[in-house]
């Protein structure tokens, strides 16, 4: 059985009795945390590593592709295959979608922080991370988040410079994300020069609007924002 990083999980058994102790909430404040410090965990979750292994030292390069809706993208493993996480990006913000592990229920079992230019997230109580990563661009960490909403772990990155168009929303462990295609940053700043036509002008519909030639820079265009 292979990982998410294609990497042989290790034989033991998953000791599912340990969640007996995680409680789950119905309050924002337990499934919601701010992006300036990890979560307090309710008990060591050790066990659940396999589904949640820290990356190895140096993960091959990832490949962006369409993702499961429109706007999303996939940053997968670019030996095996394997789904790391889904993004997308807006003008303002980068939002990273990543299936949480099997068991976890509450925010509480998970550790997530977000720096200017670094983004951890693991297992609360264990050791090493899934992500240990700079970002694609530099974040402005009082307008970042994070959330685990249905098993999936949303994490919100500012943008410090807004309309800035990210070709990764995650650099890799050892820089080596190769980006996006020249064709797929064209999409990705169609859609936010049209979210800052939209912006600029609430009383026009732009849904369905085409550009002729290149698509220009959503941070520059006309005086920029």
């Amino acid at each position: 059985e292979l990982n998410y990083f294609g990497k042989k999980a290790m034989s033991r058994p998953i000791d599912y009795s340990r969640f007996d102790r995680i409680e789950d909430s119905d309050s924002e404040d337990d499934d919601r945390r701010v992006a300036d410090g990890p979560s307090s965990p309710s008990a060591p979750l050790v066990g659940v590593g396999d589904a949640f292994a820290p990356a190895p030292a140096a993960r091959f390069y990832a490949v962006t592709t369409k993702g499961s809706e429109p706007g999303r993208y996939i940053c997968k493993n670019g030996r095996t295959g394997a789904k790391i996480y889904e993004w997308e990006q807006s003008l303002d913000e980068v939002l990273i979608y990543i299936e949480a592990p099997p068991g976890i229920v509450s925010a509480s079992g998970l550790r997530c922080t977000i720096a200017p230019s670094r983004l951890t997230l693991g297992l609360a109580g264990v050791d090493g991370a899934y992500i240990d990563e700079p970002p694609g661009g530099l974040v402005r960490v009082d307008a970042s988040s994070w959330y685990l909403d249905e098993s999936v772990i949303t994490v919100v990155l500012g943008k410090a410079s807004k309309g800035v168009t990210w070709d990764f929303a995650l650099r890799g462990p050892n820089g080596r994300n190769n980006g996006v295609d020249p064709n797929t940053r064209q999409e990705m700043m169609k859609e936010m020069m049209l979210e800052r036509f939209q912006e600029e002008n609430p009383g026009f519909d732009f849904r369905g609007a085409s550009f002729n030639g290149s698509i220009p820079d959503p941070k520059t265009f006309m005086g920029g924002v």
